[in-house]
């Protein structure tokens, strides 16, 4: 074959010869990190990595690995098998391994890992008559049967873990560790029962199979559902695939001298620096992400074990040098001896994103523009979660406390599923929901997708639910069970805290920057400004060429967006001016006038609320450019279309019911998106488009009289297809303003341009720039029309498509580069032939996408436009590419 699918950890630096990206592509993140910590001579339980491409080849293979892989991965457990001086279904000196995923991004917790397999009824006693400890080796054998069971077979593994609490409650005890030798055995005894009573047939004995089932379940994994929706929340590609970890087992669960652990070199909630993690004593790793026991800082393992402590800060410490980068790791500790079983960049919530990219500067570890590709423009947004209101915060009760694991405040009611969770907020019963659990796992992604925040009775910092919501930027409180009286009856649907009881629907609001927790709703603020983000985006700013408008239709979003850093405006949309109630009157009576005249004479009640609306603007924006898009929705969307609303709105206009009833239904259209609409109001009805042009021109005079600074107004004709169009439209436009700028003597100018937003237009674009002086792409409708369906209704099928993966993402979340981005290209190229040095942006959905911005920034455009506050998620999107391009 000429792919090589599988690697030692021992040979995977080398052969890649210092290419970190490729190693990471190939090996996944995982493999990479126990590759370079093998060539670092840290203590790695070795193994080899069966590749992504691997995982390709299987999915291409009709998920079945092929004989020469399986070939290639035995040849390697051969190898493995020198190297630990151990023998791979041996029944004296068995060798065990783990199986784990590992992509090339971080996915914690959405894919599949099997511990202890190899294990078998011969070689379990083996086991136990190597090390002389007969519980360790059946506790490591009722896990491996549980876990293959669940992971590899798909038996629920809440059957076993319903025995294991019958078990404990029959002896007494509270905890695992405190179950007997005698008692594991009766466990898997049972547990191999439930096996045969599940699948029809006994549990593997073979080690060979359990491997190869087990690689298999793992690669499956990266098309389990949960990793489906993490995939598409994180933009990852489905074509990566996964890594598959083979790795000798080392066993923290041997005794009291032994453990494991997740650790970091800095705080991932806040970025402080400092060692900060878990560890629980005679565990496995399970135990701890999974939140079975409550583990003890990792501090205190400096009492417990000083020597061990000392050696995992030196291995830290050498890490976080290494990488440049704060580390998130894996370690066992065996019989006192320390392991490191992974590291990767660690996941990190905004706040300390920000902080370590700042500490790292300064410290003098990485270039401010290494520092601006440390942050995802994604995880600004989360910088602006609402917080509680002061004041009412001082009048509400803390009834309990759990674990601060991912920062900002949520109100919500109380639900115990993440179906439940899905269900309420997609039908608006519950818009707003805190989802409570024991301990949450990767089967509630899509409930912790949409809750307001995560509320869990076990588990700590580096749990499931805690890494999770963090890299969500989700509020979650963890391990409230543990200082506090807590029940949890997911039957009842209730749990209690410290007496205080909540039934599913209750209001609850919690804080995970404090861990308290409050009865009922608590009012909410916006957060607070970040000391570092000025800072940060400062060197972001300096390193981009984009420049980022923002979409503001009112003076209120205009400031918003100059206060998050916005350049200008780059869409107004003056219908949205229309629909306020002082407005909307005359805008009905435009509608519904019977002639010019009449319709002259409405138009005329609007125009001082345009005209000031646009003097205030420009009064914000102080010199900055904006964008005005003339009126562009049907006129059906300003009339009523329920019988009693129209008979109410003809009584307040002066006309019959029937009157208006006839307008409405002439007014009415079978695909209204596509009908009269956009410039086609503007060549039916000119008296539209020189009301406009007179509002927006008055105002420009206005303000630059004010403050001596020239106003130049960009007008911009929506929906042309047709240069004759938008000639025949901006003909008015410039009789209408070049009339009103003579009268005022002032030397003013304007630019009148459209958007592209029909394909034709894009095709025919360097037409259009002969009348055009700008291009504003309007991604929404160029979406829409190219695809051929609307954005109201595509959320109904386009699930399918994300299950059958004929797409990937939403095309109006994510710019379709192959599609949409082709006719993007082709309009700029061919209107700059046309006018060169021509001014292009874009004022769709898409200009606040991280992934779009970038796009944009390969085509040269010059702005993208967004809502005000995706601002600053735009200017760093925007500095990104710039230095990925080369261009800063």
């Amino acid at each position: 074959m000429a792919n090589k699918f599988v690697y030692y950890f021992s040979e995977g630096s080398d052969a890649f010869a210092g290419d970190k990206v490729t190693m990471k592509n190939i090996l996944g993140g995982k493999g990479a990190g126990l590759a370079e910590m093998t060539a670092a001579g840290m203590p790695v339980p070795q193994g080899f990595t069966v590749t992504t491409e691997a995982c390709t080849q299987y999915y291409n293979d009709g998920r079945r690995i092929n004989d020469e892989i399986v070939a290639d991965i035995f040849e390697h457990v051969k190898g493995l098998e020198k190297i630990t001086g151990k023998t791979f279904g041996d029944n004296s000196n068995p060798l065990l391994v783990s199986v784990r995923s590992g992509a090339r991004m971080s996915m914690p917790g959405m894919m599949d890992t099997i511990l202890n397999l190899g294990l078998n009824d011969e070689a379990v006693e083996g086991l136990a008559h190597k090390t002389g400890n007969e519980r360790f080796a059946y506790d490591s054998y009722r896990r491996f049967v549980q876990m293959f069971s669940d992971v590899v077979m798909g038996v629920s593994k809440t059957l076993f873990e319903e025995k294991i609490d019958e078990m404990k409650e029959a002896r007494g005890v509270s905890n695992d560790v405190d179950l007997t030798a005698d008692d594991l055995k009766e466990l898997v005894v049972t547990f191999k029962g439930i096996y045969q009573d599940k699948m029809g047939k006994p549990f593997p004995q073979d080690p060979s199979e359990q491997l190869i089932e087990a690689i298999m379940a793992v690669f499956r994994s990266w098309d389990n559902p949960r990793a489906n929706v993490y995939r598409k929340m994180n933009e990852i590609p489905y074509e990566w695939g996964t890594a598959v970890n083979v790795q000798a087992m080392a066993f923290g669960n041997s005794g009291s001298n032994s453990g494991t652990g997740v650790a970091f070199t800095r705080n991932p909630a806040t970025g402080a620096k400092g060692l900060m993690g878990e560890y629980l004593i005679n565990a496995q790793g399970e135990d701890v992400v999974a939140g079975v026991r409550t583990p003890s800082p990792i501090a205190e393992l400096q009492k417990v074990m000083p020597e061990v402590y000392e050696e995992f800060l030196a291995i830290a410490t050498r890490l976080e040098n290494y990488f440049k980068d704060m580390q998130d790791m894996e370690f066992t500790i065996e019989d006192g001896h320390l392991f490191m079983l992974q590291t990767r960049n660690g996941k990190r919530t905004a706040q300390a994103a920000l902080q370590i990219a700042i500490d790292l500067v300064d410290e003098g570890m990485i270039t401010e523009t290494e520092a601006v590709l440390r942050v995802e423009p994604k995880q600004l947004d989360t910088l602006l979660h609402p917080q509680f209101d002061e004041a009412a915060l001082k009048a509400a009760e803390v009834i309990g406390k759990g674990l601060a694991a991912s920062p900002g405040s949520a109100c919500g009611q109380v639900v115990f599923t993440a179906e439940e969770a899905e269900e309420k907020v997609v039908s608006k019963e519950m818009p707003k929901v805190v989802l409570c659990r024991l301990e949450t796992s990767p089967e509630d992604i899509v409930g912790m997708q949409v809750a307001q925040g995560i509320l869990t009775v076990r588990g700590g910092m580096t749990s499931h639910a805690a890494v999770v919501a963090r890299g969500m930027g989700t509020c979650c409180v963890c391990g409230c069970g543990n200082d506090n009286e807590v029940t949890m009856d997911y039957e009842a649907k209730t749990i209690t805290i410290n007496g205080h009881v909540f039934h599913e629907g209750d209001w609850i609001s919690i804080d995970g920057s404090t861990g308290n927790i409050y009865e009922g709703q608590i009012k909410t603020v916006d957060a607070t400004e970040n000391p570092n983000l000025k800072r940060f985006m400062s060197w972001a700013d300096e390193r981009r060429q984009l420049k980022v408008l923002t979409n503001a239709d009112n003076p209120t979003d205009a400031q918003n967006a100059m206060d998050m850093g916005a350049e200008g405006i780059g869409l107004c949309r003056t219908e949205h001016m229309f629909f306020a109630a002082d407005r909307i009157k005359a805008v009905r009576e435009m509608i519904c006038a019977p002639d010019v005249e009449a319709r002259k004479a409405a138009l005329a009640k609007v125009l001082p609320f345009q005209q000031q609306d646009f003097t205030e603007m420009f009064r914000i924006l102080d010199g900055k450019p904006m964008t005005i898009r003339y009126l562009d929705p049907p006129l059906h969307e300003f009339l009523p279309t329920k019988a009693e609303d129209i008979a109410e709105l003809a009584k307040e206009m002066g006309m019959t019911a029937e009157a208006l009833t006839n307008i409405v239904e002439s007014l009415h259209e079978f695909n209204p998106m596509m009908g009269h609409r956009g410039c086609r109001l503007a060549v039916s009805y000119p008296e539209i488009a020189e009301m406009q042009t007179t509002a927006v021109i008055n105002a420009a005079i206005t303000v630059s009289r004010e403050t001596g600074v020239m106003v130049t107004p960009h007008i911009m004709i929506p929906l042309v297809g047709e240069v004759k169009e938008l000639k025949y439209v901006k003909d008015v436009v410039v009789a209408t303003a070049d009339k009103l700028i003579a009268e005022s003597g002032l030397d003013l100018k304007y630019l009148v341009g459209t958007m592209i937003e029909i394909p034709r237009a894009a095709l025919t674009a360097d037409e259009i720039a002969k009348e055009a002086e700008f291009f504003s792409f309007g991604t929404n409708d160029l979406t829409q029309m190219t695809f051929g369906f609307s954005r109201d209704d595509a959320a109904k099928f386009l699930g399918s498509y994300y299950d059958t993966k004929i797409y990937e993402s939403d095309p109006f979340q994510h710019v379709d580069v192959k599609g949409v981005g082709k006719l993007v290209k082709m309009a700029a190229e061919l209107g700059r032939q046309t006018r060169p040095g021509m001014e292009l942006g874009v004022c769709g959905e898409h200009g606040g996408d991280a992934s779009s911005v970038e796009f944009f920034h390969g085509v040269g455009l010059n702005y993208v436009s967004c809502s005000p506050f995706r601002v600053p998620v735009a200017r760093l999107a925007a500095a990104q590419a710039a230095i990925k391009d080369g261009r800063n």
